[in-house]
């Protein structure tokens, strides 16, 4: 694994999240040397010189880490908590970590207080990404496995009583990398956390936050609520825009709600010019929430077919809060 570790990235301000690139399956030292070099070269790339904006050249400067490539069976992110009475937050699916950290799939959910009780929201894992040889390869998880949690209560308990230590070691509330390995919990790094995720919905206590649901219409205007992850707070309303794909970037106008299937670091320039923001799937702890939160704009993550349920140019409001879209009739 060769991890890039930009100076001003992961500071308690601006977290910079999957703005630089890392590499893993990396084999044989010229891979590596390449490797090494390709995170140089991505401090210069449209992502991260959007997210940075006008911060001076003079100050940019890396270390790239080359750590042990871990076959993850499990992975995920955790939130340490903010405050006394808030809980640890995590986000687990099968495979290796960028599926959950891009947000390409939707994870499962878990909350585990201080006393130690667990809340979980179990959802629909479609893929998984693993290592074979040299590369990274994407596969559909097993039937029997997409609705089966990822990992027990036990392990969430353990997960949060890690995030305990890190917190007490780094002095402050972190967002935790992990991953499990060989039936082993590998901490692979720590960041401090920027931005705190809405509220723990009652909802996902009760449903996978993958369910999607239509709520009958309360107006003549309202036609369809669909549900997700709430992601980043907020309530805006604004002009539905469909983008499937980098292809599609140059339909955005600000002031847009991007409705896509999901929205890995590359699509950060977006995030800067949109007044929301809603994915198919992702988790409230995926890169793309963390750059929304950071930006002040509402997200709502895991609505089932938001891009064929939701109508280009129509007209949407977005509750970050409550991880609710509603469209109005035309």
């Amino acid at each position: 694994a060769v991890r890039s570790s930009a100076a001003h990235e992961d500071t308690g301000r601006t977290s910079a999240a999957g703005q630089h690139d890392s590499f893993l399956a990396v084999r044989g030292l010229g891979a590596v040397t390449d490797a090494v070099r390709a995170c140089w070269a991505s401090l210069f790339t449209a992502r991260a010189v959007g997210y940075r904006g006008a911060r001076p050249l003079g100050d940019l400067a890396m270390a790239v880490l080359v750590q042990r490539h871990l076959d993850a069976e499990v992975s995920g992110v955790l939130f340490t908590p903010a405050g006394p009475r808030d809980a640890t937050r995590i986000e687990a699916s099968w495979g290796l970590g960028p599926s959950v950290v891009g947000g390409t799939v939707t994870p499962d959910a878990f909350r585990v207080t201080g006393d130690g009780s667990v809340t979980r929201a179990v959802a629909r894992k479609q893929t998984r990404l693993d290592r074979r040889g040299g590369r990274l390869v994407t596969s559909d998880v097993p039937g029997s496995d997409r609705d089966r949690p990822v990992i027990d209560d036990a392990t969430a308990r353990r997960l949060a009583a890690l995030g305990t230590e890190i917190t007490a070691v780094r002095g402050g509330p972190q967002d935790v990398e992990w991953a499990i390995a060989d039936g082993r919990v590998w901490i692979l790094q720590a960041r401090p956390l920027t931005a705190e995720p809405p509220a723990w919905p009652p909802s996902l206590a009760t449903s996978p936050a993958t369910t999607p649901s239509t709520t009958p219409a309360t107006s003549s205007a309202a036609v369809a609520m669909l549900t997700g992850t709430p992601g980043s707070r907020g309530i805006v309303t604004g002009t539905a825009r469909i983008i499937r794909g980098p292809r599609d970037f140059e339909r955005a106008r600000p002031g847009d709600i991007i409705v896509c299937p999901f929205t890995d670091p590359a699509w950060t320039p977006l995030l800067r010019i949109a007044a929301g923001v809603v994915t198919e799937t992702g988790g409230a702890l995926s890169h793309a929430a963390i750059v929304a939160r950071e930006h002040g704009i509402p997200a709502v993550l895991g609505v089932a077919n938001a891009t064929a349920r939701l109508h280009d140019d129509s007209t949407v409001t977005v509750d970050g809060a409550t991880g609710t879209v509603t469209q109005e009739a035309p």
